[in-house]
Formats: C-alpha cells, sequence, structure tokens
C-alpha cells in the first residue's frame, strides 16, 4: 500500500474509532458492552497513529494517541494512558513542540500520581530539552532540569540527579546567576571526589566553581582555590588549577598579554567549549588596562 493508501486508512479508522465512542455514550450506563466498544476505539486509534506515523504525518499521529490516552483514562488504565500520552509527546516533538510538551506534561502528572518518579524525572528532561533546542526558552529547561533532579534525589538516584544539576549550573552561570552555578558546581564535586568511579569529574566542577567566583570577585576566586586544593588534594595537581593559578596571577598584574597566553596555552592540550570560552571571555572584560577586552581570548 502506498502512503496516501495508508493515511486515507489511518482517517477511516479515526472515524471508526469515533463512531465507536459515540455509540459507547448512546448505551445506558451499566450495560455491558459500552467498554468494549471504548477499548475497540482505544485500539483503532493506537493503529491509526502508528499508520500515520508510517507516512511521516506527525501532528496526525500524535493527535490519534491523544484520543488513545484519553480513552485509557476513561477505562481507568492509568498506565495505558501515561504510555499513550508519551507516544503522542515523541510524535508531536517533530512537529508542534508545545504540543509535545503538554502530552509530556499529562504522562507525567499519571506517573507522579502513580509514584513512578524516575519516569516522571526521565520525561521532565525530554521537555527540557525541547525548551533548550526547540523553543529556546533556557529559563523553562532549568526549572524542568530541576524538577527532574528533585525527583531523581528522591528516588536516590544521585549520579541522574546530579547530571540534571549540572545542567542547571551551566545554565545559572551563563544567566549571570552565580551562587547558585556555584553551590551547585561545589556540591556535585564535592559528593563526587569522595567516589573512586567520579573522582576525575570532580577537578572540573571546582574549575568551573572557581571561574564562577573569579567572575564575581577576584579575591573570592582565590579563597575558593585554596579550599578547593584543601578538600581535595588531588586539584592540586590539575592543569585547571594550574591555569587558575596563572588567571589569578595575570589578573593581579593586569597583564592581559599573560591572561591571554595561559589560556592558549591550556586550550592547545584540552579544547575549551563554548562554555568555558564565555567564562573566561567575562573574567577577561574586567582587565582595566586591556584595550580590547571584548577581543578573542587566542
Amino acid at each position: 500500500m502506498d502512503n496516501s493508501g495508508k493515511e486515507r486508512e489511518a482517517v477511516q479508522l479515526m472515524a471508526d474509532a469515533e463512531k465507536r465512542v459515540k455509540s459507547s455514550q448512546s448505551f445506558l450506563r451499566g450495560l455491558f458492552g459500552s467498554n468494549n466498544k471504548v477499548e475497540e476505539a482505544c485500539e483503532m486509534y493506537a493503529r491509526a497513529a502508528n499508520m500515520f506515523k508510517m507516512v511521516k504525518n506527525w501532528s496526525a499521529a500524535g493527535n490519534a494517541f491523544c484520543q488513545a490516552a484519553k480513552l485509557h483514562m476513561q477505562l481507568q488504565s492509568k498506565h495505558d494512558a501515561a504510555t499513550s500520552f508519551v507516544d503522542a509527546g515523541n510524535a508531536f516533538k517533530k512537529a508542534d513542540p508545545q504540543e509535545a510538551i503538554n502530552c509530556l506534561n499529562a504522562a507525567i502528572d499519571i506517573y507522579t500520581d502513580m509514584g513512578r518518579f524516575t519516569i516522571a524525572a526521565k520525561h521532565h528532561i525530554t521537555i527540557a530539552e525541547i525548551y533548550e533546542t526547540e523553543l529556546v526558552d533556557i529559563e523553562k529547561a532549568v526549572a524542568h532540569y530541576e524538577q527532574s533532579a528533585d525527583y531523581y534525589k528522591g528516588e536516590e538516584s544521585n549520579s541522574s540527579a546530579n547530571k540534571c544539576l549540572l545542567k542547571v549550573a551551566g545554565y545559572a552561570a551563563q544567566l549571570e546567576q552565580y551562587p547558585r552555578a556555584i553551590e551547585i558546581y561545589e556540591q556535585v564535586g564535592t559528593s563526587a571526589m569522595d567516589n573512586p568511579m567520579l573522582k576525575y569529574g570532580a577537578k572540573e566542577y571546582f574549575f568551573k566553581a572557581a571561574l564562577c567566583h573569579f567572575i564575581v570577585d577576584e579575591l573570592n576566586a582565590k579563597l575558593a582555590v585554596e579550599k578547593y586544593e584543601e578538600m581535595f588534594p588531588a586539584f592540586s595537581d590539575s592543569r585547571e588549577c594550574k591555569l587558575l593559578k596563572k588567571l589569578l596571577e595575570a589578573h593581579e598584574e593586569q597583564n592581559a598579554d599573560a591572561y591571554t597566553e595561559a589560556v592558549k596555552e591550556f586550550d592547545s592540550i584540552s579544547r575549551l567549549d563554548q562554555w568555558l570560552t564565555t567564562m573566561l571571555l567575562r573574567i577577561k572584560k574586567s582587565f582595566q588596562c586591556d584595550g580590547d577586552g571584548d577581543g578573542d581570548l587566542k
């Protein structure tokens, strides 16, 4: 069957499902058969949704899954309803991001009601990612990452919670909410340094916390570096710590060239990502004698 044939069949299935729902409502309450018709309609909507998916009509697929989800709710099948809302969200993701969020939120409400917090947390991450990439609303993305982290923490899934919190910290720093970013980087760094599996990541989190301190106040950054070295002696030998010390020295002497040189040297071994580049540029802009304070780092 070609695509247009499949689409026609899906549309027909939707119409038949609707008829089933209408006829189920005309039954007298308590009469057998009404639930059967709703169940059949559910099945038809799901089949129609999958056919729409095959022909890449994502909006129609999302809508069909939504209809199935509502009927599952009517039948008190909470788990099936949540699954259908997630299927709807995944289809809408390709066509209508806001509608995808609405469906995923509906699924989250059901899952939290059922006490399934880990799966609710996972869907909050999906919503956060839609806000990040499709709708570019960073504050809303942050709110969903925070909610996800809360649910993961409640379920003792600390490494999943920390992954979400690191996203929050990264955005908090970009939005110039430095105290929030510092608090998270220090918290995650402290829990990582005591874990043999995660130890290597601790230096990166302390490095990021120190950079946030540096943007706000040079003395705070100095004190923070000393504190991290004391808490986590391995930090002292890290390239990140050595870079921080060079940058602090260059800043104290207001020597922009030395600052740029230190960054260049670090970048030649460990490529700087966009976040680090942004933070290092913000620090560089605070040099009083730097003619090209808004310029490049390299």
